[in-house]
Order: structure tokens, then sequence, then C-alpha cells
């Protein structure tokens, strides 16, 4: 019988029960870290935009669209 990961439920239950510094250590540690952290992120983003209102969400897809704004997107390998 093969065994079905639930991403979302393996990041949450990762850091559930993480305290303030360790939450913090966590993205900051996988922000510009490697590739296989980002679907942790993901799941966190997915956290916070779920629990803020929309002018917040709306703040957030400014920031995202400022900083796009100012980078080149490199070649893909």
């Amino acid at each position: 019988m093969p065994i079905t990961l639930d991403l979302r439920q393996a990041i949450i239950h990762k850091v559930h029960g993480s305290n303030d510094a360790d939450l913090r250590g966590m993205i900051e540690g996988s922000v510009d870290g490697p590739e296989q952290a980002l679907p942790g992120l993901g799941v966190i983003f997915e956290m916070i935009w779920k629990n803020i209102d929309k002018a917040k969400q709306d703040e957030l897809v400014q920031i995202v669209q400022e900083h796009l704004k100012t980078v080149t997107p490199g070649p893909l390998t």
C-alpha cells in the first residue's frame, strides 16, 4: 500500500508548537536557501494569506509588485 504524503500537513506538523525564534529561524533559513525549502515557505505564506484581511493582502501584492520592478529574471536552467 503506497504512503500518501500531504505536504501541507507535513510542514504544519514540523512547525507546530514552534516559538517565535524557531519560526523566524525556519523562515530566515529558507529565504535564499535551497530549493527544497520553498514549499515550506509557500505553506507559511498560505497560512498568512488566509488569515489576513483584504487590505493586508492588497499591501502584500503591492510589495511583491514593487519588488518585481527591481529584479531581472535570471536564465531558466
